[in-house]
């Protein structure tokens, strides 16, 4: 497993050779994580009667490339407006909303309005890699 983690670690950062935010990719260190990904919908009747409003305060428009986290996931480094990558997509994500505390180890891919899409991608396991700045790791 451990193995796995590493070379998708370098699967993602070879992706990035060409992306356009390239300067802001090399001042990250990126890790790997296995979670459970499901996907959301801003709509009342998942959420509450703001569903377009995160738990950071953030408005949801459909076509973002956000995520939701559970909480414990904050004791890793996650915070809000991370960058994540998910290997099953080419895109980058940004981390905008917080699930409810009774969730671990898992993902929410926010996919607008589109119920289906959400059901069709249904939940499984998969790997991500999140960056975390240099500068804010903790100096030995």
């Amino acid at each position: 497993m451990r193995r796995y983690v590493h070379y998708l670690v370098v699967l993602c950062l070879l992706g990035l050779g060409c992306h356009p935010e390239r300067q802001q990719f090399d001042k990250h260190d990126w890790y790997g994580l296995e979670v459970t990904a499901s996907a959301y919908n801003s709509l009342s009747y998942q959420t509450d009667n703001t569903p377009s409003i995160t738990a950071w305060g953030d408005t949801l428009k459909p076509g973002m490339k956000c995520i939701a986290i559970s909480r414990d996931l904050l004791a890793l480094g996650f915070h809000h407006n991370m960058m994540v990558r998910i290997d099953t997509f080419s895109d980058t994500f940004y981390v905008k909303d917080k699930m409810h505390q009774r969730w671990k180890n898992r993902i929410d891919i926010y996919m607008g309005k589109d119920v289906q899409k959400a059901r069709d991608w249904g939940k499984r396991k998969l790997q991500i890699c999140y960056a975390v700045k240099r500068d804010s790791l903790p100096k030995n």
